[in-house]
């Protein structure tokens, strides 16, 4: 349900996301449509899901940190570097800048970045034993902490003489979520944007992974809502002004089928062993569209 606080807010009162404008001025009718469509069954976003000005900019320098780092790996990566060599890179690279890697030590993660080669899915795990080779595809997923603020994207690298398979796949993924993107319209549902991707994907012969997607991100690493890729038009939360998610559909040119790595408890892998691939982009929706924060 529509949470709006333990107080009536009047006209004249402050508005509670802060901006410091009267209500009746501020958020007073967003509210009031808000409320209509909750009404008449939608699913509708919390007031702690929705960003004011110093909360969007305070996401903004943080990406600028996020997109420093996966700008950095795209200088050095290429065959025969281990991916710890890029867990480096984006450590020194946050660090140097002023941020905190999200990732590490996140539920006990161990790294500041996750590295998935070929037909693992994602949260692959730097390490020195994991050499990237020749016509190798690499999803490098970035997510920054500046001042309490929240950044996330990830992108796709492809190693050296990558077969046309394989490109195309990175390709199609890319397209998906420009498709997605093209569809965050204020006061329209997450489902609508999600089934987007997902015609697109399977119109191109692949899958999307169902079990796992975007989020909301920008007080916290990960928040409301969840965001589906594999979801149906007029479903899913209300897309409304002020909210920031990711759009990263998981995109396998096999089966949609994924399983978990048992040892370290993080890598999930295609269940085909068929290769996966991922882009992933950090948006804010606006009054009139929308605002990619991070990418």
């Amino acid at each position: 349900m529509l949470h709006l606080g333990k107080h009536k807010i009047e006209r004249n009162d402050p508005c509670w996301c802060g901006s410091g404008r009267k209500y009746k001025t501020c958020h007073m009718r967003f509210d009031e449509r808000l409320r209509k469509m909750q009404i008449a069954g939608a699913i509708v976003p919390d007031r702690s899901l929705i960003k004011n000005r110093e909360m969007i900019d305070g996401i903004k320098r943080s990406a600028e940190i996020n997109m420093a780092c996966l700008d950095a790996v795209a200088k050095e990566i290429g065959a025969d570097m281990p991916t710890e060599d890029i867990d480096r890179i984006v450590y020194d690279t946050t660090v140097r800048m002023g941020g905190i890697p999200a990732p590490l030590h996140y539920e006990g993660f161990p790294k500041s970045v996750c590295t998935s080669i070929n037909e693992e899915v994602c949260h692959g795990i730097p390490d020195n034993k994991h050499i990237l080779k020749n016509g190798d595809i690499i999803n490098v997923d970035c997510s920054t902490i500046l001042d309490g603020y929240f950044s996330d994207s990830s992108r796709m690298y492809c190693i050296g003489d990558v077969s046309d398979e394989k490109r195309r796949l990175v390709e199609v993924t890319k397209e998906c979520v420009q498709i997605g993107l093209d569809a965050v319209i204020p006061w329209t549902f997450l489902g609508d944007m999600g089934s987007k991707v997902h015609e697109h994907a399977v119109k191109n012969g692949y899958s999307v992974v169902r079990e796992i997607g975007g989020h909301g991100i920008g007080l916290e690493f990960h928040e409301d809502p969840f965001v589906s890729y594999v979801s149906e038009p007029g479903t899913e939360m209300l897309m409304v002004p002020g909210m920031v998610f990711t759009i990263e559909p998981m995109v396998n040119m096999g089966t949609d089928r994924i399983y978990q790595d048992e040892k370290n408890g993080w890598t999930i892998y295609t269940q085909d062993h068929k290769p996966s691939a991922q882009w992933e982009i950090q948006v804010l929706v606006t009054d009139s569209g929308h605002e990619v924060l991070c990418w």
